[in-house]
């Protein structure tokens, strides 16, 4: 038999009060696709940014095609031709995707000037052999977010990797998306590549691996063939107990409108309208969800509600005051509760503590501040309380950075806040991203029972199958405009697909 591709053995990490790899072991087959799977904070990042040189081991070995090797550096990785494309991408948003690609290994002509042109058809010819239809001209800021990831990968096949890895790649992927990504892993491993990819989406484990690795607080529980294994088992294994994919919820007892919308008209960042002539209402305790797309004016809608983006024409009105031209933190004091889409841009202050990210918006109301002097002990109890109740595991308890938190935990932080706000409408823009199966099970009984108090939830999400299973009332946007409104007793995914695709109810 030949070697594996990969073999990390024993491979130990240790962070300030917390170990992260405790002698876990990995082996992934030349050719293979690998995924390796696990619970927020289980180590997986931590294992695969070891392998490519961002971390060094505290204990443990590293073998590339039966090879004992030192990484100490991504040049080390790379030099063993692996590559990585992170979670969040490592990309110059004003640069070209040519310039982002060759950074760091730039081409020079004769005379020792840039060689952009014969990068650029290098690029031209990886993105045609791998049906990747990126415009090599093209600057980050223009394109999409899954091309923006195409990029990332043409980034490390330029560089000859064999071995590459992917951290949590769907993660803000549309379904479309994914389906092409899926295909994309499928050509790579046709030519001969190893894929290690970190993911918690069992279908996509299912949908493209060959075997799974999964980790548990820090160790490995076992290596399975991906075809012997149903998700309910997988997902036991990962999270260490039964996990309930249905959601029990009782028939919604609707009250009074809470946010009501008029005519409303967002103008997107290339000067058209995002939003157009869009009018809806929310009642208290109910989950009103807005399917769609990506792109269909679902993000700009939620930024006008909350005060981030300018509204063009039309109302915003939160328990019948008008709050159209009111400032964000009117509207947070208001009874305004917001889970964004983006988590680092409007969620978290990543180089603040944990405990000072719970408080962002309530920190000069007692008791977490007296006479203008912080109350510290009101401070970290409190996010004591929230980092037990929703499981949120940082090495350094609440003093943790938000930045060195794994996406799911960052996630996590987020929720929690505006969960504790108890704010009358609580927006949920894309609240699972990132998440565990055994997190998302949570996070779905959290916001049913925020519903259940009488709170108006306004829920955004691209998992049609979280909002047909969550929501009490339907609304599908196309080309920012909403083309029906369904309960959810006469919705299903064929109806609520043709209204996102533009077809009105």
């Amino acid at each position: 038999m030949p070697a594996p591709a990969i073999e990390m053995i024993d491979i130990t990490k240790i962070f300030p009060g917390i170990v992260a790899n405790d002698k876990v072991r990995l082996s992934v087959e030349k050719g293979e696709i690998h995924a390796l799977l696990g619970e927020n904070g289980a180590g997986k990042s931590t294992l695969m940014c070891i392998l490519f040189g961002l971390y060094e081991p505290d204990g443990g070995t590293i073998k590339i095609q039966g090879t004992e090797v030192s990484i100490r550096t991504p040049n080390d990785a790379a030099a063993l031709k692996i590559g990585m494309v992170h979670q969040h991408f490592k990309l110059v948003h004003n640069f070209t995707v040519t310039e982002n690609i060759i950074l760091g290994r730039e081409s020079r002509d004769k005379f020792g000037c840039l060689d952009l042109k014969t990068a650029e058809k290098r690029i031209a010819l990886l993105s045609e052999t791998y049906g990747f239809a990126v415009d090599p001209k093209a600057r980050i800021e223009n394109i999409t977010v899954g091309m923006q990831q195409r990029v990332e990968i043409l980034k490390i096949l330029y560089r000859n990797a064999d071995i590459l890895i992917f951290d949590e790649p769907t993660a803000a992927l549309t379904p479309q998306e994914i389906d092409e990504l899926l295909i994309i892993f499928r050509k790579l491993k046709a030519e001969g590549k190893t894929i290690v990819f970190i993911t918690h989406k069992l279908r996509e484990i299912k949908a493209a691996a060959d075997r799974c690795t999964i980790l548990r607080r820090g160790k490995t529980i076992c290596t399975v063939n991906v075809a012997d294994a149903d998700e309910r088992e997988l997902a036991e294994k990962m999270v260490g107990r039964e996990v309930n994919f249905r959601i029990d919820k009782k028939n919604a007892v609707i009250g009074a409108e809470v946010l009501k919308i008029e005519n409303l008209t967002v103008m997107g960042g290339k000067g058209v309208p995002a939003v157009r002539e869009l009018s809806l209402s929310v009642h208290a305790g109910e989950i009103f969800g807005i399917a769609g797309v990506a792109g269909n004016g679902q993000s700009e809608l939620i930024e006008a509600i909350a005060g981030l983006l300018p509204v063009k024409s039309g109302r915003i009105f939160l328990k019948g005051k008008d709050i159209t031209r009111l400032r964000v933190r009117v509207r947070n004091e208001s009874g305004i509760g917001l889970v964004p889409e983006d988590r680092h841009k409007h969620g978290l202050t990543l180089d603040f503590r944990i405990d000072e990210n719970f408080i962002l918006k309530n920190f000069r109301k007692r008791p977490y501040s007296w006479f203008g002097f912080f109350q510290f002990p009101a401070i970290a109890f409190h996010a004591q309380t929230l980092l037990a109740e929703f499981d949120i595991r940082a090495g350094n308890g609440v003093a943790s950075l938000a930045k060195s938190l794994s996406g799911g935990n960052q996630q996590k932080v987020v929720i929690a806040r505006e969960i504790d706000l108890s704010p009358d409408l609580l927006i949920m823009s894309q609240p699972t991203r990132g998440l565990d199966v055994g997190a998302i099970e949570y996070i779905h009984r959290r916001i049913v029972a925020e519903r259940d108090k009488g709170r108006a939830v306004l829920l955004v999400s691209f998992e049609l199958d979280e909002i047909l299973a969550l929501c009490d009332r339907i609304a599908a946007i196309s080309k920012g405009a909403i083309t029906g409104i369904v309960s959810a007793q006469d919705a299903d995914e064929r109806k609520i697909g043709a209204m996102m695709g533009g077809l009105t109810a």
